[in-house]
C-alpha cells in the first residue's frame, strides 16, 4: 500500500491506495479540488458536498450520453461491415471478370495468329466482326484497369 498526501480545499489529507496507483488519485484529487474551490462560502463539508454532488451529476450525464451513442455506433459498425462485405464481393467479381477478359484476349490472340498463318480467306464482314470484338475487349480492359 502506498501513502498520498492530498490537498483538497486547502485542507490536507493522508490516503492509502494500492501501489502504482498513486498518480491516478492524485488526479483525482485535483478535479475534486477544483469542484469545491469554485464554490463560494459555507463550511469545507459544505464545498464538498457540492463538488461531489456536481461530480456525480457530470457522471450521470456522461452515462447518459454514452447510452444514446451505442445504439449509433452499433450502427455504424454494422454499416461498416456491410460495406467491407459488399467492396469484398464487388473486388472478386472485378477480379473474376478480369480473368474472363484476360482469356478472351488470349482466344483472340490465338484466333489472329492462326489466322495470319492460314493463308484462308476471311471474309471482310467476318475481319470486321473479329474487329469490333477485338475493339469492345480492349475498351472493357481499360475499364477494368480503371475501377478500384
Amino acid at each position: 500500500m502506498a501513502d498520498v498526501k492530498l490537498t483538497i480545499a486547502g485542507r490536507p489529507y493522508d490516503v492509502h491506495c494500492a501501489d502504482g496507483q498513486e498518480s491516478q488519485l492524485v488526479q483525482l484529487a485535483s478535479v475534486v479540488d477544483e469542484k469545491a474551490r469554485g464554490i463560494q462560502g459555507g463550511t469545507e463539508v459544505r464545498q464538498l458536498l457540492f463538488a461531489a454532488l456536481m461530480l456525480a451529476d457530470e457522471a450521470q450525464e456522461t452515462r447518459g450520453k454514452i447510452a444514446k451513442a451505442e445504439p449509433q455506433s452499433d450502427s455504424l459498425r454494422a454499416a461498416v461491415a456491410l460495406a467491407e462485405s459488399r467492396e469484398a464481393t464487388a473486388r472478386d467479381e472485378l477480379r473474376a471478370a478480369i480473368e474472363r477478359e484476360q482469356a478472351a484476349l488470349k482466344e483472340l490472340e490465338s484466333i489472329r495468329q492462326s489466322a495470319s498463318a492460314a493463308p484462308a480467306q476471311v471474309r471482310p464482314a467476318h475481319e470486321r466482326a473479329l474487329l469490333q470484338i477485338a475493339d469492345r475487349i480492349e475498351a472493357l480492359a481499360a475499364k477494368a484497369e480503371q475501377l478500384p
